[in-house]
């Protein structure tokens, strides 16, 4: 099967309420919110920020772009990883206790017939042999037992240990580097990191109802697999850090204007791309049940209709983001130079809606296909090219180059995630009968 064929499969179901649709909204749309939680955030201390000036803003900005970076370093490999392997655990686990559900009601049903025969030579004297009690039918909600969250809740602590020492030894160095000092606008990184702990607070009570946290043994937490396949989206992680951190930092030695208008258009930028993300989410996670369960057609349908609610999605976006930036940018700033280079990149923040948001289904396809070497390597070619547009155009074409060399990125990243589908290599092989 071609392109053509996995892209437009079912093409007129695309905004079917059946099983498929029912299951990818009802994980794309809260995964979405929640993956927006912190662009949303950074928008807002933006708006806040940018009323003071240009130069805090571009400040406030360099210094968001480096804490998300390494955030992404430290928590992306880790999240996405553990996507697909609880979906996967979960996926062997419920096919298990169906299983086992299955032989148990067999074994249960013949005891039925036989208490209920003898029900029946008891009934003239009124008396009954069995009562259902309430109390021992067990309708207490079973936590699931899944080793891989157990996994990530561990990995994530000493990841999240080794990022604070990070940021506290590296980050004046790091800023120092890409041309910026001290500003004094503390009180919205204190307000920021608040809010991180409080978030983590309510979904840990919340995750401890759904799983056991604490496995009975440490010897059935796969720290093998997560280490070796999140070793791979590590480096996936740094070649793309590597471009957007670059972008925020020749933008930066541009200018303070420059680098607030940079910094307002790739907030827009990223936190309506993860409405996609959100959608790449709910695919990686449906995907890789069915490849545990070995459900190629179930793959086949899932991937055309993420492709073809993404496309969509990137259109609207495009669209609203193309009329409704020129009005909504002024609730960030009144500077006049600020305003002018946010006119100048809001042709690039809309057109490359559409492909931003295939390129993070393609990963989300992908990743849910477990092809993370793939995903990986295909992502530092792309990084090494573009690394070199960035430079180059910055230096020859100033802001509207950056915007130009994060556009051919974009373009670069969606290719390779179609490349592998479209020829139906890896994982994809059964494509092709």
């Amino acid at each position: 099967m071609d392109l053509l064929g996995v892209f437009f499969h079912g093409a007129t179901l695309a905004f079917e309420r059946d099983d498929l649709g029912k299951e990818i909204m009802g994980i794309a749309v809260p995964g979405a919110l929640a993956l927006m939680a912190d662009p949303l955030a950074s928008l807002v201390d933006t708006a806040f920020i940018g009323r003071i000036g240009p130069v805090e803003i571009a400040a406030v900005g360099v210094s968001i772009v480096v804490f998300n970076q390494v955030t992404r370093i430290a928590v992306f490999p880790l999240v996405s990883v553990t996507t697909s392997f609880v979906a996967e655990e979960d996926a062997t686990s419920s096919d298990r206790n169906k299983d086992e559900i299955s032989g148990e009601n067999e074994h249960n049903v013949s005891e039925m017939d036989e208490l209920i025969t003898h029900e029946e030579n008891n009934a003239t004297s009124g008396k009954s042999s069995f009562e259902i009690d309430s109390s021992e039918i067990n309708t207490e909600h079973k936590r699931k037992k899944i080793p891989s969250v157990s996994t990530a809740l561990l990995l994530g602590g000493v990841l999240g240990l080794v990022e604070t020492l990070l940021l506290v030894s590296c980050a004046k160095p790091i800023l120092d580097f890409m041309g910026v000092k001290a500003y004094g606008v503390s009180g919205a990184a204190v307000a920021h990191v608040i809010s991180q702990y409080f978030i983590a607070a309510i979904l840990l009570c919340r995750l401890r109802l759904q799983v056991e946290l604490l496995p009975p043994n440490l010897k059935h937490l796969p720290i093998g697999r997560f280490l070796k396949n999140g070793s791979l989206l590590l480096a996936r992680v740094i070649a793309a850090t590597c471009c957007v951190t670059l972008s925020a930092s020749m933008a930066a030695r541009l200018g303070s204007t420059q680098m607030a208008a940079f910094q307002i258009c790739l907030q827009i930028w990223l936190a309506s791309s993860l409405l996609a993300d959100g959608l790449a989410f709910a695919g990686q996670a449906i995907l890789a049940s069915a490849f545990a369960r070995k459900d190629h057609s179930k793959a086949k349908a899932t991937a055309s209709r993420l492709l073809q609610l993404g496309l969509i999605l990137g259109l609207l976006l495009g669209l609203l983001l193309g009329v409704g930036l020129h009005t909504g940018s002024r609730l960030f700033t009144e500077d006049q130079g600020v305003l002018h280079h946010i006119y100048v990149a809001i042709p690039f923040v809309a057109l490359t809606q559409p492909i931003n948001a295939l390129a993070f289904v393609f990963d989300g396809v992908n990743y849910g296909a477990s092809d993370f070497a793939y995903a990986a390597y295909s992502l530092i070619l792309v990084a090494i090219v573009s690394i070199a547009f960035i430079v180059t155009l910055a230096n020859y074409s100033g802001f509207i180059g950056i915007w130009i060399a994060l556009s051919i990125y974009m373009c670069l990243r969606m290719f390779a995630g179609l490349w592998r589908i479209g020829t139906a290599r890896g994982p994809w092989a059964f494509l092709r009968s």
